[in-house]
């Protein structure tokens, strides 16, 4: 087991990537925090984690608050005594340009998808520094690099990311702890599903969807939370500060789906 005694937390864990971390993770022998604001969600993963045989628990988490993540950081380190993997993954969307999005939807956007990543690492790194290293794992996107029409607040947040990759990973180097980004694509999950409903023509949307894809699929949640296993296990201990991109080569295409624009 890769993951042997090791002790993540994952951040969204209740549902789609997060969830599929979280179960990729007990099945490598870790101890796994759900860390999740959804507490039903939560509680469903974190039975099904149990029910394989991990050793796992939900901490109810909403990670652009200061205070809920002090609690997270500190009921993990009082049950297990450290932390070693933190895989920051919780994250919402909404598809709007910039002078259609509210500042209210901006700051809860980046609340939690960029200050919720700063947060959870800020309390985070002393606790690896006391364990002598550890891994963190930024959940990014492909859009940090190449987007589509009306996704200001999240490409904005998914580039901060992958820029805040970089800066923890040169200034805890030393300490041995690696940090790095994971850039999906599109992957299938019930949000993406939510997505495709929301629209006129979801079928034509998928069909669209798909042809993008230069392998002919849409990515699963085991792709991408096999790269975080690759990057929370020691197979990697020579990497930090890279945005590894998961998704079947999309990134190279100028085409994208029209239903989309």
């Amino acid at each position: 087991m890769r993951l042997k005694d090791k002790v993540a937390i994952v951040t969204g864990g209740g549902q789609g990537i997060g969830k599929g971390i979280a179960e990729t993770f007990g099945k490598e022998g870790a101890k796994v925090v759900v860390a999740e604001v959804d507490e039903e969600t939560g509680r469903e993963t974190v039975q099904q984690l149990q029910n394989n045989q991990t050793d796992a628990f939900l901490q109810p988490t909403d990670v652009s608050d200061d205070a809920s993540v002090m609690d997270l950081m500190k009921t993990v380190v009082d049950k297990y005594g450290g932390i070693d993997i933190l895989v920051n993954n919780a994250a919402i969307n909404f598809r709007k340009p910039v002078h259609e999005t509210s500042l209210e939807e901006w700051n809860q956007l980046l609340g939690i998808n960029l200050t919720g990543p700063f947060l959870c690492s800020k309390y985070v790194l002393p606790e690896m520094q006391k364990r002598g290293g550890g891994s963190i794992i930024n959940i990014a996107s492909w859009h940090a690099e190449k987007t589509i029409p009306r996704l200001a607040a999240y490409a904005t947040a998914k580039g901060g990311l992958t820029a805040l990759t970089r800066q923890m990973a040169l200034d805890y180097g030393a300490d041995q702890i690696r940090v790095n980004a994971v850039g999906p694509s599109t992957v299938d999950t019930p949000l993406l599903q939510k997505t495709f409903e929301s629209l006129e023509d979801p079928d034509e949307a998928f069909e669209q969807t798909l042809d993008f894809q230069p392998m002919g699929r849409i990515g699963t949640t085991e792709d991408i939370a096999n790269a975080c296993l690759f990057l929370a296990s020691d197979e990697s201990t020579y990497v930090s500060g890279q945005t590894l991109m998961v998704d079947g080569g999309a990134i190279n295409k100028i085409a994208r789906p029209l239903m989309f624009d």
